[in-house]
């Protein structure tokens, strides 16, 4: 017996614009200067931008934060503990040959359900980066 999947859009160009867009403008509203990554679910670039004033490496770092919310499904705000000393994923950083990063600022992006792709910010403090990701996902319609 098969079971029918119903299909799910995926992340268009379209929707990664309107992401970097909402959450660049959050930055902005913090004073923020950031750096905003989308990724598809195959963890292809759809969408980036990084403020003139931003710091260089917040491009890097919003990049692996999305990728990394990508790969584990999860809030990068939600992983860092776990790669403490003893905590689940304490290897994982030096495992793969991808880069990950468990900083705060990495957010999947879902649709219907499934996992379409991801958004990263990097700039500001983590918890202001995991904010305007945030606030980036919940508007997208």
């Amino acid at each position: 017996m098969s079971t029918l999947t119903a299909a799910v859009a995926p992340l268009t160009t379209l929707d990664a614009e309107a992401l970097v867009d909402a959450a660049r403008k959050a930055a902005e509203a913090a004073g923020v200067a950031a750096a905003v990554t989308v990724l598809d679910a195959g963890g292809h670039l759809l969408a980036f931008r990084r403020d003139d004033r931003a710091v260089l490496i917040a491009g890097e770092t919003s990049t692996r934060k999305a990728y990394t919310a990508l790969q584990l499904d999860a809030p990068t705000a939600d992983l860092v503990d776990a790669v403490q000393p003893g905590g689940l994923f304490h290897t994982l950083p030096t495992a793969l040959d991808r880069p990950l990063l468990f900083i705060a600022g990495g957010v999947p992006v879902h649709r219907d359900g499934r996992l379409i792709g991801a958004v990263g910010v990097g700039g500001g403090a983590p918890e202001q980066d995991h904010g305007f990701a945030t606030a980036a996902v919940a508007g997208l319609v």
